[in-house]
């Protein structure tokens, strides 16, 4: 259940290009398993007859010899919070039942669209995109691949939950999500997958629903670490040039000694450690280093932080006409938001931006940090009925993740697991603006543990 399971962008775009399949019926496989078994907890809308003729359109311009993109012809998932055309935009929730349909597409839809992606559907997800479970109780919780078939399943993660099922399952090539706290990572991590969390201010953000507008950014879920860099490419609507892995040997990497591990379960840590000690063998320098700004996080955040604030300005006069039809785990949490003053606000940017420099200030003696993506293998389902339980697993696994997040940085998530485990993700990230970095890296590490 490693990424390599999963076919990558580039080699569907090679059969494209051969005829030994067309756009038609890789749409059509897609859009039979979108209708059926997990898809209807996986999809909150199925756009058959647009993406059929999407893909007959993208057929037909290859016959005569024009490719658009690396993409051109292949299914793709958005994540229900981004803006479709003439389609409602409910971001996993019911209260938006009654909102007007999107006037336009969301600027990145409109460049993969462009690109010529086939558009499948909108994907399930966290309402509001508020957890990093994928709990979902309005269009239920779309089951992890691993161990489904027992009792309820697993979660898939979140709260991209739908957009990491529909590339699992075979619904979509690739996904798109979006990650405040880890929310394209965390399911990565859990499915199986590699995550891309790019630096925020790269990606656009017009047309798209937000949960914190300071720590909002958008990712592609998908196959391999070359998939994220061409999905990155054309949503950021840079030219694409091939990721060349860096060499591991002579890369410095910071293993954070502290916090990271704290509440690791034994598949994780093994998994983590598996990975450490293949990099130190192929001669990556791993130097094992407490990260005080780590240990500071929880108190700075203790009200809520930036994502309770804004949740909460966003959110309010929803809340105060429907409070009843959210799902009462996500309003409990942007409630919170209403407590927190201007003066509080300020606060919060201030020591944001100095707990920037300070981790910046270490982190500049290292090519990249790594670090376990979450501490736990996913949860069951079952399990997080339990309020409590529900709570505390939601810290435990936005945790990691979230500090890329404060810090403004980038950060991949990539598949660490042996076959036939449990899926386990490792991170790969660095401070903001140094993407083709992360990215040159977590090709190294994706190469070396498929070697």
């Amino acid at each position: 259940m490693n990424s390599s399971a999963f076919p990558s962008l580039t080699s569907l775009s090679h059969a494209l290009d051969e005829g030994s399949i067309s756009s038609v019926q890789l749409t059509q496989q897609a859009l039979a398993r979108a209708t059926s078994g997990e898809g209807p907890k996986v999809y909150t809308q199925v756009f058959d007859q647009q993406a059929l003729a999407a893909a007959q359109a993208a057929d037909t311009l290859r016959q005569a010899g024009m490719r658009r993109s690396a993409i051109d012809g292949l299914p793709i998932s958005v994540k229900d919070l981004f803006d479709i055309k003439g389609k409602p935009t409910r971001a996993g929730s019911v209260v938006l039942n009654d909102a007007p349909a999107a006037s336009d597409n969301a600027k990145v839809v409109q460049r993969l669209i462009n690109a010529g992606a086939i558009i499948i559907g909108t994907t399930n997800m966290t309402e509001f995109a508020y957890s990093g479970l994928g709990v979902n109780p309005h269009y239920g919780t779309p089951r992890n691949p691993w161990e489904r078939t027992i009792g309820d399943g697993r979660i898939p993660g979140g709260s991209s939950s739908g957009a990491a099922v529909s590339v699992t399952d075979g619904m979509a090539i690739a996904a798109i999500g979006s990650d405040t706290g880890g929310s394209v990572r965390i399911p990565s991590a859990l499915c199986g997958l590699t995550g891309f969390k790019p630096t925020a201010r790269r990606v656009p953000q017009e047309g798209v629903l937000p949960l914190s507008t300071t720590l909002d950014s958008i990712g592609p879920l998908a196959a391999s670490v070359e998939c994220c860099a061409i999905l990155d490419a054309l949503m950021t609507g840079e030219n694409y040039t091939p990721i060349v892995p860096k060499p591991v040997k002579g890369l410095r990497l910071l293993f954070p000694s502290n916090v990271v591990l704290d509440g690791a379960d034994a598949q994780v840590a093994a998994s983590y450690a598996q990975v450490l000690s293949q990099l130190s063998a192929a001669g990556a320098i791993i130097v094992e280093q407490a990260v005080p700004p780590f240990d500071q996080l929880p108190g700075i955040n203790a009200q809520g932080g930036f994502i309770a604030a804004e949740a909460w300005a966003w959110h309010r006069q929803l809340i105060a006409d429907k409070a009843d039809a959210y799902d009462p785990r996500v309003v409990s949490r942007m409630l919170r938001g209403k407590q927190i003053s201007a003066a509080d606000y300020i606060d919060l940017l201030q020591r944001r931006a100095q707990w920037i420099q300070q981790l910046q200030t270490q982190l500049a003696d290292y090519d990249a940090m790594i670090m376990p993506t979450v501490p736990v293998i996913a949860p069951t389902i079952a399990e997080l009925q339990d309020e409590e339980v529900y709570h505390k697993t939601n810290l435990l696994l936005l945790r990691n993740p979230t500090f890329i997040n404060f810090l403004d940085g980038c950060a991949v998530s990539l598949p660490c697991h042996a076959p036939g485990t449990a899926p386990v993700g490792v991170s790969i990230a660095a401070a903001g603006g140094q993407d083709r970095t992360v990215l040159a890296i977590a090709k190294a590490v994706e190469t070396l543990l498929q070697s």
